[in-house]
This record gives C-alpha cells, sequence and structure tokens, in this order.
C-alpha cells in the first residue's frame, strides 16, 4: 500500500481516537466535546478577511459551517499524521512506535493554543476563557489521545496490511 494512503488511514483513524475521547469524556465527566461548526465559521470568515473573532460563538453563522469544520477537522488530522513519514521515513509506517506518534500528538497541541483559540477568542492557549488551567489540560489530553491514536492506528493498519 502506498505510504500516502496508509499516512491518511493513520490520520484518520487517529482522529476517530480523539473524537471518541470526546464522546467518553462527556459521558464521564461532563466535558462538552468541541464543535467544529464553530471551526468551521471561523474558516469561513477568513476568505471575507476576518481571521479574529472576540467570541466565535457570537459571530454571524456561516452556511456550510458544520461540514466545513468537521472536513477540516479531518483533513487536519491526516496532515498532522504525514509529520511521521516526513520526520521518521516511511520506514515509521511499517514498524511504528509510540515516542513519535505521542509526540506529535503533543506538539500539534502547538495549532489550538497558537492559531485556533486566539483566532475564535479565547486567547493563546486559553487564556481569555473562563478556567484556561482546565482548558489547557483538556486541549493536551486531546492531543496526547490523538498521539495515540497515531500509533494505534499505525499497528492495525500494519496488522491487516503490507505496508
Amino acid at each position: 500500500m502506498p505510504a500516502w494512503i496508509c499516512t491518511v488511514l493513520i490520520g484518520i483513524g487517529a482522529t476517530l481516537a480523539m473524537d471518541a475521547w470526546g464522546v467518553l469524556r462527556r459521558r464521564l465527566f461532563g466535558v462538552p466535546a468541541p464543535d467544529y461548526a464553530l471551526v468551521g465559521r471561523w474558516l469561513g470568515h477568513m476568505p471575507r478577511g476576518r481571521f479574529r473573532h472576540d467570541a466565535i460563538a457570537r459571530s454571524r453563522a456561516v452556511r456550510g459551517e458544520r461540514v466545513l469544520g468537521w472536513c477540516m477537522h479531518y483533513l487536519t488530522g491526516v496532515l498532522f499524521a504525514a509529520v511521521l513519514p516526513l520526520v521518521w521515513g516511511t520506514a515509521w509506517l511499517r514498524h511504528p512506535t509510540p515516542g513519535p506518534a505521542l509526540l506529535v500528538g503533543v506538539v500539534t497541541v502547538a495549532a489550538p493554543f497558537l492559531l485556533m483559540q486566539p483566532g475564535m477568542g479565547a486567547g493563546i492557549a486559553a487564556s481569555r476563557t473562563p478556567r484556561p488551567t482546565i482548558a489547557r489540560v483538556h486541549s493536551l489530553t486531546n492531543h496526547l489521545v490523538f498521539g495515540a491514536g497515531l500509533y494505534l492506528s499505525a499497528l492495525l493498519l500494519q496488522a491487516f496490511s503490507s505496508v
């Protein structure tokens, strides 16, 4: 199987793991899952020249924002997964190890901390939220789960195909 297909499947699998964690987290701890429609709203305003919002939930809705947000969520997962073969080579796809996958997961938390949260009105690393430390812990946990999902998806792929 070509490396790019493996990368896409691993990225989708890791993003599914992150989403499953969101469902479990909501059921166990009452923490709401991320609303990817708001990500779509944020992205939908960009072609109009608006990149920052005081509070994205109060910004005008954008047509198709839910679909746009979910598609970008999965595309981002695939792009983050591409870091593994780009940095560690396609050998990682054939023989995945947890270290690189978890490292990618942790490093990817920079995207919400430095780009999405400030752009959507939450400040750098959720500094403008009511409980920034709790928001940061949730973001980091989500991205660690994503990293674990990268590793587990690669293991599953390895088990069911010849990479």
